[in-house]
């Protein structure tokens, strides 16, 4: 089988991490970019604005 070439991210808002809202992007697994930390700037209905959205760790899955 072959390696994943890509692998799920979550941004959270780089102000306020603990906010309910997020977004979930595709992040590649080799490669320059794939060393850096991810950041997009994204609407955050939360706060009617755009903000900027930082990588942060998925969470553990549950069972």
């Amino acid at each position: 089988m072959a390696k994943k070439s890509t692998v799920k991210v979550r941004l959270v808002p780089e102000e306020k991490t603990d906010s309910k809202f997020y977004y979930y992007a595709k992040k590649p697994t080799a490669g320059e970019k794939a060393k850096e930390k991810l950041k997009m700037k994204k609407y955050n209905p939360a706060t009617m604005k755009h903000e900027w959205f930082v990588e942060k760790k998925l969470p553990p899955h549950s069972k």
